[in-house]
């Protein structure tokens, strides 16, 4: 029941959001639209040009212009209000029905040894600006667990020797693309979430999607012997998975 009423609450905010961004670009607000469209042809500019001095500008100005438009929609404050109101609710409603939690204590005998561990070098790091991608040549597996802000992160299978069992994937990244290729040989697992953008895997394709979460695997993946599981998350961009 609860989930039913959260349901209908996340899908009624969508509506009543929906409804005020179309009044704000008719009534309040028309140049929007335009303010936006500018935003997002200096980013693509800057992409396409981003190994130039005046390409870094335009991008960077693209963002920057894009942001401050988007700060300035009354839709924006609306959902900021209403983010503020359902934590505040949430916040109410933790304290008039508290979780109550049992602790259990359970002595254990001390021991000497000192826990060894063995720390790896990861093959990418936290980004804020940039594209990452694996080595050209043959390099050393790890699992991979990353947040990126804006970007595309590529990712090349078939230079590398996966272990076996199940290998980890997850990317979670605001703007950008993700491409993930993989051998013939490996099973796969996708577990996707985008707010804007569309998703390519094998031959499942959504060309558009908005607010969606979809779940996809290969036939053989419970059995396989070399498998890929692979978590990506992502506010505006695409997703290609694809055999190589």
């Amino acid at each position: 029941m609860f989930k039913n009423v959260k349901n209908d609450y996340l899908g009624w905010l969508m509506l009543v959001g929906m409804v005020i961004l179309l009044l704000e670009i008719l009534f309040f607000n028309s140049g929007l639209i335009f303010s936006l469209f500018i935003a997002g042809g200096m980013v693509y500019l800057g992409r396409k040009r981003s190994g130039k001095k005046l390409g870094k500008l335009l991008f960077i100005g693209g963002i920057i212009f894009f942001v401050i438009s988007v700060l300035n929609m009354m839709t924006f404050k609306f959902f900021l209000l209403a983010i503020l109101l359902h934590f505040f609710i949430q916040f109410i409603t933790s304290k008039k029905n508290p979780n109550k939690i049992d602790l259990q204590i359970i002595e254990t005998e001390k021991t000497s040894k000192e826990e060894m561990f063995i720390q790896k070098k990861p093959l990418f790091e936290n980004i804020l600006l940039g594209q990452q991608k694996t080595p050209v040549g043959v390099y050393e597996w790890n699992d991979i667990n990353i947040q990126a802000g804006i970007g595309d992160t590529i990712i090349d299978l078939s230079y590398t020797m996966l272990p076996k069992g199940e290998t980890v994937i997850l990317i979670r990244n605001l703007i950008g693309n993700v491409q993930i290729l993989v051998p013939y040989e490996v099973d796969v697992s996708v577990q996707h979430s985008c707010l804007v953008g569309s998703s390519t895997v094998f031959d499942h394709h959504e060309a558009k999607m908005f607010n969606q979460i979809f779940q996809l695997k290969t036939p053989g993946y419970e059995e396989a012997e070399h498998k890929v599981k692979i978590f990506t998350s992502l506010i505006v961009g695409n997703l290609e998975v694809s055999r190589i």
